[in-house]
């Protein structure tokens, strides 16, 4: 392998571009922030183009470690072109956006996203992979709507166990001596489940998906586009970096196929069905993995680089609905071709490319996943992988277009998109058919060698007896196929009711705790602070010596009362309880008089014959800061005597 180690890679590094310029963009005036929307990614992609096969790039750590920052294979290379690519077109697409914090965490989640892509070592890959899950939460925080905070709350969580998970995991793996980045499939240990478990998670393999569908509708429009993009793929380049060739991932993958397009069936949120058909189209990708033959392989990047393209541009389509009429319900939709031609065209795009219609993208990766399953001889995943494509056209193309674009037409009123969603769209739209008929210029990317030939007689005729199989029954139900308003609870079910129910428990035993602790410790504190200020006067409140706690208030009374120049303390006195009593009225004192009287008298309020005043003398006083003192150091003792005993003791 060709090494080559220059200083100017790690300025060239396009995930450290993406980074950077997120955080100028929240720096700068918005005129400003507008030009980096475009020169960040433009410039992650220029140092993608400049990054050769076999270029590395490490930097020193600690104890002689060195991390990694850069490892360009040919794997990693096509999927950190395509998250550079999708930087561009959803910076474009976002590009309206007045807010900092949207552009900030969009282009740190993309640049965080090609750093796991470009990682070496896995110390590397951890602290970009939870760069990249902190960056996508305030995505979906970004919205600040009621909705969006609560499900941000649920997607933190969730995605808090995933890295904990991967995180220990790489930490078996590094105190074992492994260091960088390789399959781990030869020794199935504890390693090796928490790395998948924290990779499955990240991909939404069932059950840990809902988080997908719970977060990614509750986000801004433009945040969506990026959330579609990154999280789901990144596991999935993960999964074929380490895990290829585990056999039992084409199983979970087929499963993820049919879950995605069956749930995707009660669906009327627009963004949400969607959503279920990431899931969907990311279980092809898992089960090449599982497949793991170099085919089924090049099929699930290739379908990851795809499915980045035609799915980021069906949720451009869905914002652009959603911003023009405010709507995201199916049901409330319809006859928008005419009002919203542009949109429906892209929209169509997108629609025969996740559903493989020949000629686009997704038809091309999504026959060479098929067609790895059956060389490989799993026929049954073959099966099971077409019919999850036919429930895709059905959902996608037939229900989605039609209610939307060319059912009844119920009068909705459409405002003017800008002009940047157009450019974007249109972008998606041209890359996903220019890579559907000429596949290639994907093909070479990929990381292995293979001949395929997508169109031959065969393959189309297979994937239109397909299409066809989605119309029938859609023509012949269609006053029944129109989706419902209703709710619909996933697994997620599970951390919204019992899990939840169960936090508030241990949350209200810590709370419990945590008073009845802090009351007790108060105690202790206030009256070593109280024993600390004056000792006499604390031993004879409590009853050990009267006489001298006696003598020691008459003692401060006296010197209270002497202190006072010229004014007796007995006479200050009466004259406040006169003029509390209203008792001046009938004597030759006026006003102006009696209202200083009060004035001197509640400044030198009396107190167990002891004056509060700073004319006044008070040994108690003096003594206070060392008593604060003495508290602290004779508590601090008590506690780490505590410490000392229950540790070596």
């Amino acid at each position: 392998m060709e090494v080559m180690i220059r200083m100017n890679n790690i300025i060239l590094h396009p995930g450290i571009i993406l980074i950077l310029s997120g955080i100028i963009a929240a720096l700068v005036p918005e005129k400003i922030r507008k030009i980096i929307m475009i020169l960040g990614p433009a410039g992650a992609i220029t140092a993608m183009l400049a990054l050769d096969y076999g270029t590395v790039l490490t930097v020193p750590f600690i104890n002689g470690i060195e991390l990694m920052l850069v490892n360009v294979d040919r794997l990693s290379y096509v999927f950190g072109m395509v998250f550079s690519m999708m930087s561009l077109i959803g910076s474009v697409y976002a590009l309206h956006n007045k807010g900092s914090l949207e552009t900030t965490a969009s282009l740190c989640y993309a640049g965080s996203s090609i750093g796991v892509t470009l990682a070496g070592d896995w110390l590397t890959l951890i602290f970009f992979w939870e760069l990249m899950a902190a960056s996508s939460l305030f995505l979906v925080w970004a919205n600040r709507s009621e909705k969006a905070v609560k499900a941000g709350f649920r997607y933190l969580l969730v995605h808090m166990f995933g890295g904990n998970c991967l995180l220990i995991g790489i930490i078996f793996k590094v105190n074992g001596g492994d260091m960088l980045i390789s399959n781990v499939t030869a020794v199935h240990d504890a390693a090796f489940w928490l790395i998948l478990l924290g990779i499955a998670i990240n991909a939404a393999i069932p059950p840990f998906h809902s988080w997908l569908t719970d977060a990614y509708p509750e986000a801004n429009v433009t945040g969506s586009v990026f959330l579609s993009s990154f999280t789901t793929k990144v596991a999935v380049y993960c999964l074929i970096r380490m895990f290829a060739g585990t056999s039992f991932l084409i199983w979970f993958g087929v499963a993820m196929a049919l879950y995605g397009a069956l749930f995707a069936i009660m669906e009327n949120d627009v963004r949400r069905l969607l959503s279920y058909h990431i899931i969907s189209q990311v279980g092809f990708m898992v089960a090449g993995v599982g497949i793991g033959t170099p085919l089924a392989l090049d099929g699930a990047t290739a379908h990851a680089f795809s499915h980045i393209l035609y799915k980021s541009l069906l949720f451009m389509g869905a914002g652009a609905i959603i911003t023009a009429t405010g709507i995201n319900k199916i049901n409330q939709l319809g006859g928008l071709a005419k009002k919203m031609p542009f949109v429906c065209v892209a929209f169509t795009v997108g629609a025969f490319s996740i559903s493989g219609v020949p000629l686009f993208n997704g038809f091309i990766s999504k026959s060479i996943t098929v067609s790895a399953a059956c060389e490989a001889g799993y026929p049954l995943a073959e099966l099971l992988l077409l019919v999850a494509s036919v429930g895709t056209f059905l959902h996608v193309v037939m229900k989605m277009l039609y209610f939307i674009f060319f059912g009844e037409d119920k009068g909705i009123e459409v405002k003017p998109l800008p002009k940047n969603m157009y450019v974007a769209m249109s972008i998606g739209s041209v890359l996903c058919i220019l890579y559907g008929v000429f596949p290639d210029l994907l093909y070479r990317f990929l990381p292995y060698d293979f001949e395929y030939h997508p169109f031959t007689w065969d393959h189309i005729m297979q994937y239109v007896q397909l299409l066809v199989t989605g119309v029938v029954p859609f023509i012949m139900y269609l006053e029944h196929m129109e989706p419902l308003s209703k709710i619909s609870l996933d697994t997620d079910w599970f951390y919204r009711k019992p899990f939840a129910a169960l936090v508030r428990v241990i949350s209200s035993l810590c709370v419990t705790v945590q008073i009845g602790l802090g009351a007790f410790f108060k105690s202790i504190y206030d009256g070593v602070r109280h024993a600390s200020k004056n000792p006499l006067v604390f031993i004879g409140e409590h009853g050990i010596t009267e006489y001298e706690g006696i003598e020691s208030s008459k003692i401060a009374a006296s010197s209270a009362a002497s202190a006072i120049s010229g004014t007796s303390a007995d006479v200050i006195a009466d004259n406040a309880e006169a003029v509390f009593d209203g008792d001046f009225a009938g004597n030759d004192i006026d006003g102006k008089l009696a209202a200083e009287i009060k004035e001197e008298a509640e400044e030198r309020a009396f107190d167990n014959n002891q004056l509060d005043s700073a004319d006044v003398y008070d040994p108690d006083k003096e003594r206070e800061p060392i008593g604060d003192i003495m508290s602290v150091v004779i508590f601090t003792f008590i506690a780490a005597a505590a410490f000392i005993a229950a540790v070596f003791m």
